[in-house]
């Protein structure tokens, strides 16, 4: 191609930097293993704890996870998502996306509307299947190019899409894309989790809402591609109704986990600078290290511990060991990780709270000296109320008695008293001889069996 006057040749390409990341990465988990590829939960989850550079660090480089907390002998048996939750979410998927995906399709009109478009009938269901994630993945694109170019409804079950992560593609399968009329792409995230009233468990739909917003990054990577696509930021999230099976759906905005996931992705390109801190010649390769050499590798990453890793990391045991081992505030929770400010540890709040550290200006210092000062004063006033409260309840005038119930052995509440006995005269006896039978009033014949005139004759005592 001719080049106009001063203009000059075209600038040489620079080279990608993610090949000299690619190698760095391979050297950290092994360079004779493969890398364990990344999935919409794995990078979810990186969202939901983004200080976290030793998960980062991992799956950046590929590594299992699960392999290596065996390895350093914290194993996660508990980790996973158990069998009756898989078979029952695919039998309710199933059930969703029946008849053609009708239902579907009515849920996301009812919730999302089409711009003016008419209700969706029988919709488009292109046939996605190729050979290999990365066949699939352009076969996904190919179904999604020519929906948009067609203007119709259409329903894509279990696309394909791919998103480079740390120089390396991840290949990512969401539920179901529904195409507008219009143009719009829209993710659809099916779980099996209830929805009570219209709600549902805020963890379980802000875990579903980060794992969409995976999807719909990657589906902005093909609607880049594609002339008059454009994909939502809002996510139809369906579950079950209350205690039915029946399908119900509610939108979801993403837009926060967007942002959220575009930065933790943008910091796993940086992996190489968290690599280039580690000590020379760290590795996590299973089959070259022993168990202690492995675990130093470990804590020579730095890591930021949160209960809600138990159920999103395979080494969230081994991190939560070493915070109680440190006695860190991380260990119960965000919440009250990020009200404690600078005071880290166990240790630093209490001597806080007891006067002998902290700075009196610091706020935290003195909202947790108020605290133990209103701890206090509550259990000295509990303290001082209970002599007087017991004295009152064993006071010998007040029962009635001269003796207290406890001496007497018997209950003082008339639902639990001992059962009255009556002295029954035989015929013929006078009243001043011995009683023939001692008999509970609750055994006698049929008939009123208490005082209260109101019950009925025959009614039993209750």
């Amino acid at each position: 191609m001719s080049q106009s006057l001063g203009s000059g040749p075209p600038p040489a390409s620079p080279q990608k930097p993610s090949t000299a990341l690619r190698r760095r990465l391979a050297e950290l988990r092994g360079p004779a293993v493969p890398a364990r590829p990344l999935d919409a939960r794995a990078l979810a989850a990186l969202a939901a704890n983004p200080g976290c550079r030793r998960r980062a660090l991992l799956d950046g480089a590929g590594v299992d996870k699960g392999a290596l907390a065996e390895a350093i002998g914290s194993p996660s048996a508990a980790f996973g998502q158990s069998q009756f939750a898989f078979m029952r979410g695919n039998a309710f998927e199933a059930k969703v996306k029946g008849d053609g995906g009708t239902e579907l399709l009515r849920l996301l009109y009812e919730r999302m509307g089409s711009g003016g478009a008419e209700p969706p009938g029988p919709a488009a269901s292109p046939d996605l299947a190729a050979a290999g994630p990365e066949g699939r993945a352009a076969r996904t694109a190919l179904a999604l190019r020519e929906a948009t170019a067609a203007g119709a409804w259409a329903l894509l079950d279990h696309p394909m899409l791919a998103l480079e992560v740390a120089g390396s593609p991840a290949y990512l399968e969401p539920d179901a894309v529904v195409v507008h009329p219009d143009g719009r792409w829209t993710v659809v995230e099916i779980k099996s989790f209830p929805m009570i009233d219209a709600a549902a468990d805020p963890s379980k739909v802000g875990a579903a809402a980060r794992q969409s917003a995976v999807y719909v990054l990657a589906l902005e990577r093909v609607a880049e591609l594609t002339e008059g696509a454009s994909v939502d930021h809002s996510v139809l999230l369906v579950c079950p109704k209350d205690f039915s099976n029946l399908p119900t759906a509610s939108v979801v905005d993403v837009r926060k986990q967007l942002s959220v996931t575009r930065r933790q992705l943008t910091r796993l390109t940086h992996v190489e600078s968290i690599a280039d801190a580690l000590p020379p010649g760290t590795t996590f390769d299973l089959d070259a290290q022993s168990g202690a050499a492995l675990t130093s590798a470990v804590e020579a990453v730095p890591a930021v511990y949160a209960p809600e890793c138990l159920s999103a990391c395979e080494l969230a045991f081994h991190c939560r060991g070493r915070a109680r081992e440190q006695d860190l505030v991380t260990a119960l929770g965000r919440p009250l990780r990020g009200e404690l400010g600078g005071l880290t540890t166990v240790g630093e709040v209490l001597a806080a709270a007891r006067g002998e550290a902290g700075d009196p200006a610091d706020p935290t210092v003195a909202a947790v000296r108020r605290a133990a000062a209103l701890r206090a004063e509550a259990t000295a006033a509990a303290t001082s109320r209970r002599p007087a409260e017991t004295g009152a309840k064993t006071n010998p005038t007040e029962t009635g008695a001269g003796t207290r119930p406890a001496e007497t052995g018997a209950s003082t509440h008339p639902a639990v008293s001992a059962p009255r006995t009556t002295t029954e005269t035989t015929p013929g006896s006078s009243p001043g001889e011995a009683p023939a039978t001692a008999t509970p009033a609750a055994s006698r014949a049929p008939g009123p069996a208490s005082p209260d005139a109101s019950a009925p004759e025959g009614t039993p005592c209750r």
